[in-house]
């Protein structure tokens, strides 16, 4: 059978879970998962609903939407509704670390990822291999002050080409244009150390162990023009102590990266984020 995985936002109101839940009963659509949130600061309200065959009733694929829209114009729902086991297309853009694309990879190859990854981009050459190793595309687009613009550009014209839906900074040591951040509003997602805004720049792990720091950990979140500060998708942390080297805070760092990046490709994958002005809605 195949499954849909319905997703909405909307301004709160009541009836709204009644006027889903009735469309679906009307119609032998089977619940299989479903999520709500009611955001009482924001006024928002947001649904992620997983769905199959229940019986005759259930209307074909081309049909399904059309019969829906009354439904969303009725309550003003932001909506989308995706078949179940359909994954974004995602470029990855990393420069030489590459702790996060091999970690995203091999998920990739193993089927523990929630996304298809079409691309990987550099403005250095050193993990072509690693990408190719995995089957996937590696275009080397080196970047300077002088040709940014024009990089950033090549960048988009892939993921037009490649029908990408998000471009993952997997440590990709470059701040983006106000340009491309805007024309990837909600589609580009970030990792890096929970240092910020302590560590900023070179070295972060050196002058946090000079500093004699506890914790360490990273952050995913979604890119805008305010650098490191967009809508947070995933965070965590690992207690460290005195015994810890620079080097054993780079190791633990990294790992803790590659998995916060993991988790947070993978929800945008299965369709559990939304936004919510400046914060996200993640369903478990």
């Amino acid at each position: 059978m195949t499954g849909w995985i319905l997703t909405l936002t909307c301004a709160d109101r009541v009836g709204i879970v009644a006027g889903v839940s009735g469309f679906l009963a009307e119609r032998d659509g089977f619940t299989l998962d479903s999520q709500q949130y009611a955001d009482l600061e924001t006024g928002r309200f947001f649904l992620r609903l997983v769905f199959q065959p229940g019986g005759p009733r259930f209307p074909d694929a081309e049909a399904l939407p059309a019969e829906f829209a009354p439904v969303a114009a009725r309550f003003g729902l932001e909506w989308s509704l995706t078949p179940l086991g359909t994954h974004p297309r995602m470029v990855i853009a990393v420069s030489k670390g590459s702790h996060c694309l091999a970690d995203l990879l091999h998920r990739r190859a193993s089927n523990a990822l929630a996304a298809e990854i079409v691309a990987v981009v550099s403005n250095h050459d050193a993990l072509r291999g690693l990408a190719e190793w995995h089957g996937v595309p590696f275009h080397h687009l080196p970047v300077s002050d002088a040709n940014r613009i024009e990089q950033e550009d090549a960048i988009l014209s892939l993921m037009a080409a490649t029908r990408a839906d998000y471009l993952v900074l997997a440590r990709y040591m470059q701040v983006l244009s106000p340009a491309l951040t805007g024309a990837l509003a909600g589609r580009c997602i970030n990792i890096h150390h929970s240092f910020l805004p302590g560590f900023k720049g070179a070295q972060p792990y050196h002058r946090a162990h000079a500093r004699g720091v506890k914790l360490i950990g990273a952050t995913a979140h979604f890119v805008t023009s305010d650098l490191d500060e967009g809508p947070i998708l995933e965070q965590a942390v690992e207690r460290v102590d005195h015994r810890a080297t620079v080097d054993d805070l780079i190791r633990i760092g990294r790992d803790i990266e590659a998995q916060v990046l993991a988790r947070a490709v993978h929800a945008v994958g299965e369709h559990r984020v939304f936004l919510n002005q400046g914060k996200t809605v993640v369903f478990q």
